[in-house]
């Protein structure tokens, strides 16, 4: 087929490219996470608490906040910067976010690990099951030797691409020394963002602990886990020198796999993952002590999971309680990330989320999906490799006991009782998307979050605690900062549409969603400048608790528990290799909200369990959208 690539021993097929500028180039000058001035944080803090509280509330927040500032909160602000001072090879958030993750005892199912689904290979025959998996896992392992030989192109955020995405500047910028190479891009109006969490990706996973996690990683394992109906295999798909199994040979592996008609397992052991984590650990010791160490071994070192599912998807939402859960039995929710491919070929990744955030998985998704479909390791007409797939596949059997079967049992109960009360829906509204929003001068975030504002507000009559994800990877070690959508713009404006629309004429209303796109806007650049408030409070509050201190008053007040409370939480991306991404609801009366803004759609994806209702939710989110886009037409809206 046209467009193949040879594979030799070694060759270019190896790799995916080869970057011109080496991928961790920039890694050692790229800027440090500041900490913000504590007064910005206090004023960021009450902006974001006004909308949320009653005048009374709000007083005495105010004061508590204040107090804060000039006392405990002063002494622990100082101490964070010294100690920020002493560790200048990483990000003050670095510690305290990792140890959150880690320290959390929830289930890392529907509570941390998100999913997003890639589109359909554009060429449907190669759809299939087995063509998707080998192409893709091909794609996945290609893009693991291009990060660690250093080929892959170093992730940069362009401004201005004419200038800085060229070879001739990068040309020039690969003689830059890497301590001074950030600035170079910088003159250019390119922003090369953070790549530590990279090397997780691969040959990782999340290992349950009492109290706290750990997260292992074994870069010298060769294998690939394989789930199928429960079922654990492995093979090695990197040989002795280094180089990749030939695609067919691959590709026979999981035929023969695919073939595989082993019953499911009575005791499916991918369950305890979806456990509390304290529980998952007294259960793993026992794992342990009953002689399946070098079984677990092969699951937690191996390259990635690619579990395989014997049916083909319905329809979006069954799409979405797919990747985001599964079945509990076909799913090992600890690795760093999961390829999940179904019996149709539709494929996506579930991963968790400790190691690392959205920005890497997104590139890897983005760098598997344009390699698969445009140069595809084997195509419909291929044959596997005739070998031995009997001898190179290993089954793992687990050895279990009472305590063990009783275990699992248990889980596979929570498992169906939480999946059960899950709920997932979703809207695409077709009126208008980014085109039309920028046209009319606004920002379409802006626009996305005023409609679930004004949403909430038309449902339930409230404005409530509202979260939304922004990267810091422009810094060293980068995590993410919150943005604060609920303010009191978007307070005032869905009070206008939802209560008072006989008392505002059109061009009142397009002002105030313009005051709200403002506001956003700066929102969003605080946030990505490492100046939300969020991630600087939450640490001057692990500071005193790692202390010892006595927690200060400003903790203890409700206000500061209800923001943290967010009911809404949400999170966008946009990929051409993404169809749609999902995530659980963070509380249990909360909405968990996916979105995305295209061109001249906008698509949303809530979860959410019985004490909200996620159906009526997105209906009242389109209805807000309609009047958003009606009134920044100019139109005349009814109530």
């Amino acid at each position: 087929a046209p467009g193949r690539r040879a594979y030799s021993g070694a060759g270019a097929a190896e790799f995916l490219h080869r970057s011109i500028v080496p991928t961790m180039h920039y890694q050692k000058s790229l800027p440090r996470l500041p900490v913000p001035k504590l007064e910005d944080t206090i004023k960021r803090y009450l902006n974001a608490q006004k909308p949320l509280l009653n005048d009374e509330q709000f007083r005495k927040t105010e004061e508590l906040a204040h107090a804060f500032e000039k006392g405990i909160g002063r002494e622990l602000h100082e101490q964070l910067v010294a100690q920020d001072n002493q560790n200048k090879h990483t990000s003050y958030i670095t510690g305290p976010w990792f140890d959150m993750y880690l320290k959390a005892r929830e289930p890392i199912l529907l509570n941390f690990n998100p999913f997003m689904s890639f589109n359909p290979d554009p060429k449907p025959e190669y759809n299939d099951q087995l063509i998707r998996a080998t192409n893709m896992t091909v794609s996945a392992i290609r893009f693991m030797k291009t990060f660690r030989a250093g080929y892959l192109e170093p992730e940069v955020f362009h401004l201005n691409p004419e200038k800085s995405d060229t070879e001739i500047f990068k040309k020039i910028i690969r003689f830059v020394p890497s301590s001074i190479s950030w600035f170079g891009a910088y003159m250019v109006n390119a922003y090369p963002l953070d790549m530590s969490q990279y090397f997780r990706l691969f040959n990782s996973t999340r290992i349950p602990k009492l109290n706290k996690d750990e997260l292992y990683t074994d870069e010298k394992a060769k294998h690939l886990l394989v789930l199928r109906n429960g079922n654990f295999y492995v093979f090695d798909v990197i040989d002795r020198d280094g180089n990749m199994l030939k695609p067919s040979e691959i590709q026979a592996h999981l035929k023969y796999i695919l073939s595989d008609n082993s019953p499911a397992p009575a005791f499916p052991l991918g369950y305890l993952t979806s456990e509390n984590r304290d529980t998952w650990a007294s259960l793993r010791k026992n794992l342990l002590d009953n002689g399946n160490e070098e079984a677990l071994q092969k699951v937690d070192s191996a390259m990635f999971c690619l579990s395989l599912d014997d049916f083909p998807i319905k329809d979006l939402v069954h799409l979405s309680h797919t990747m985001l859960h599964g079945d509990g039995a076909n799913r090992w929710y600890d690795k760093s990330f999961s390829l999940i491919i179904t019996k149709d070929g539709t494929a996506g990744i579930n991963f968790e989320h400790s190691w690392g955030d959205g920005v890497a998985v997104l590139r890897f998704q983005n760098e598997v999906f344009k390699d698969s479909t445009t140069t595809p390791a084997i195509s419909p007409q291929s044959q596997p490799a005739s070998v031995d797939s009997s001898r190179a596949v290993q089954k793992l059997d687990f050895k279990l006991n009472d305590a063990l079967k009783a275990g699992i049992t248990k889980a596979k109960q929570t498992f169906d009782a939480t999946v059960e009360s899950l709920s997932l829906n979703m809207i695409q509204f077709q009126e208008g998307g980014k085109e039309l929003l920028k046209q009319k001068k606004v920002s379409p975030d802006a626009v996305a979050q005023l409609a679930f504002q004004m949403a909430f507000l038309r449902q339930y009559d409230q404005t409530v605690a509202t979260y939304e994800s922004c990267s810091t990877a422009a810094f060293k070690h980068g995590r993410t900062e919150t943005i604060r959508p609920a303010s009191v713009h978007t307070k005032k404006c869905s009070e206008a549409f939802v209560k008072g629309l006989s008392k505002h004429s059109t061009e009142e209303l397009q002002n105030l969603i313009m005051e709200c796109s403002k506001y956003h806007g700066r929102l969003t650049k605080e946030a990505a400048m490492g100046q939300g408030f969020d991630r600087h409070l939450f640490s001057l509050r692990y500071l005193a608790v790692s202390k010892g201190l006595p927690l200060p008053q400003f903790y203890q007040d409700q206000a500061y528990a209800r923001l943290n409370h967010n009911i809404i939480s949400t999170s966008t991306l946009v990929s051409p290799a993404v169809q749609l991404g999902g995530f659980g609801p963070v509380v249990a009366d909360g909405f968990g909200v996916g979105y995305q803004v295209q061109d001249d759609w906008i698509g949303c994806n809530v979860s959410s369990y019985p004490a909200r209702n996620g159906k009526e939710y997105l209906q009242c989110i389109h209805k807000s959208l309609e009047d958003i886009f009606n009134v920044l037409k100019g139109k005349k809206i009814g109530s």
